[in-house]
């Protein structure tokens, strides 16, 4: 049906369709299911989302101790009243960060497209329904218009940190949930695939470089700025803004700056974060290397 944004906004437009519709569609045709079956295992992604949200906010820990806990300090924070940004964004970067942490403590989450940017798009979800109020069926056609644009980045450039670094995953994630955002806010198909290349810009050369090679340190905090970077890009779509280059465009540079990317900058824990005198001295004591033996 469709294989770029420009393809997908044409059919919804012409169609009078939202994205979301026009995802079941797709799924049912490259299937053969039924759309009360491609419904029903969404429903369940969705309630995996949200088991993961609630036991991330009450706190958790990893094995490794690199990370847990800061959804908690952050909802604390919220209740406080005195953050200087927004409680929408907040709460979306504290759910985001909650479902990372979750994974991190290897619990049960929804790659949303992967682990290890599995924060943002139900992070943002569950703080804009507080916002929008919307019914179940339509935080499950939240999910299908992120997932059509996530369809998109995958079969046009890549969603792996491997393949093109950080930018692939948490800057995929972050465009699908500004689109997602953006249809549920009752915006137009054009305005949700200009939010996605708003996002999408501002991670392009996002490095992969997670210390120790454990999905947690940077990846948390940065499933934590990409809900945010969603939150506004919204915003500005909405507000009428648009993205001077074409989001399939923006996609396209992507999927080159991936390609140009030093291997050590892809998921590797050869560079970046990774390679700093802490990044070393935490994968030495994660890993019980002696002293003697530490780079």
């Amino acid at each position: 049906m469709f294989r770029n944004v420009a393809e997908l906004v044409e059919l919804a437009v012409s169609k009078n369709k939202k994205i979301s519709q026009l995802m079941i569609e797709q799924e049912m045709e490259v299937t053969g299911r039924s759309r009360e079956d491609i419904i029903s295992m969404m429903e369940k992604n969705l309630e995996v989302m949200e088991q993961a949200v609630e036991r991330g906010i009450k706190g958790v820990k990893s094995h490794s101790g690199l990370t847990g806990g800061d959804a908690v300090l952050l909802q604390k924070y919220i209740e406080k009243g005195n953050f200087l940004s927004g409680a929408t964004i907040l709460d979306a970067v504290s759910k985001a960060v909650a479902t990372n942490e979750v994974n991190a403590a290897m619990g049960t989450i929804c790659a949303t497209p992967t682990a290890g940017s599995a924060g943002v798009v139900p992070g943002t979800l569950f703080a804009v329904k507080h916002k929008l109020n919307p019914t179940r069926e339509q935080m499950v056609e939240f999910l299908f218009a992120a997932g059509a644009f996530g369809f998109v980045v995958a079969n046009n450039a890549s969603i792996s940190g491997a393949a093109g670094g950080c930018q692939a995953e948490v800057g995929s994630a972050s465009g699908m949930a500004a689109a997602a955002i953006v249809e549920m806010a009752g915006g137009t198909p054009e305005q949700s695939a200009e939010a996605m290349a708003i996002t999408l810009k501002n991670m392009l050369g996002l490095v992969c470089d997670p210390v120790a090679g454990l999905v947690e340190v940077p990846c948390v905090k940065r499933n934590a700025m990409g809900a945010a970077n969603a939150m506004v890009a919204a915003d500005m779509a909405l507000a009428g803004i648009t993205s001077r280059i074409p989001c399939d465009e923006v996609i396209d540079a992507m999927y080159k700056i991936g390609q140009t990317m030093p291997s050590a900058l892809r998921e590797t824990a050869q560079g970046g974060l990774a390679a700093t005198p802490t990044g070393r001295e935490l994968e030495a004591k994660i890993f019980g290397i002696p002293l003697d033996k530490r780079g």
